[in-house]
């Protein structure tokens, strides 16, 4: 596992996720505005990176909501 590709991911998707408690993410919290992703809409090799990079952070949104939800439960016990 490449685990400081992960990281930076993970990072990156923890502070763009709305937060329960807040109802906003910790981009808008500390920065008040949302991180924005460029995109040259006119390179196709362009695109097709940017919309694999947003699928990878999905996949690894998902994988670190499901951790948390397991520490969540661990927690309650």
């Amino acid at each position: 596992m490449n685990w400081p590709e992960r990281l930076t991911s993970t990072e990156f998707v923890v502070n763009s996720k709305v937060h329960l408690a807040t109802k906003v993410s910790p981009f808008i919290a500390n920065y008040r505005r949302e991180i924005g992703m460029r995109a040259n809409i006119r390179k196709k090799k362009k695109i097709k990176k940017k919309t694999e990079f947003v699928e990878k952070i999905k996949r690894i949104q998902k994988e670190v909501e499901m951790e948390l939800r397991k520490v969540q439960e661990k927690i309650k016990r």
